[in-house]
């Protein structure tokens, strides 16, 4: 069974930091991006990497303030976020692309990842 299963979510103050982390099981993945949901809002894309981590996209609202990273070891995925304002709060959601067969490709497009997580929670207040 595939499983990726985010965690380090929760509420901070604006101008915080948070870390979140992305634990896949069940088979390893090509690119691995994070995405993440508002209240009344389309899922929207964050940041992604290839599995090599030499290719790395960010959304232009998050580029400088969050790094996306990753450890094929652990089939681990990390979100840095520094900076943190509220308009950062989402839910954010860890997924995998399975297919592409290269361990330079990476994509921003959402329906390229099969597998998603449920999500974490990320609140920034004011």
């Amino acid at each position: 069974q595939v499983q990726l299963v985010e965690s380090g979510g929760g509420l901070v103050q604006a101008g915080d930091s948070l870390k979140l982390s992305c634990a896949a099981s069940g088979r390893s993945f090509y690119a691995m991006a994070w995405f993440r949901q508002a209240p009344g809002m389309e899922r929207e894309f964050v940041a992604a990497i290839s599995r090599s981590s030499a290719v790395s996209y960010y959304a232009d609202s998050v580029e400088g303030r969050f790094t996306i990273s990753r450890d094929n070891v652990k089939n681990m995925a990390y979100l840095q976020m520094h900076s943190l304002s509220p308009e950062d709060t989402a839910i954010y959601s860890c997924a995998g692309e399975s297919t592409s067969g290269s361990i330079r490709w990476v994509t921003r497009q959402r329906e390229r990842y099969r597998y998603w997580g449920q999500g974490t929670q990320v609140t920034v207040s004011p």
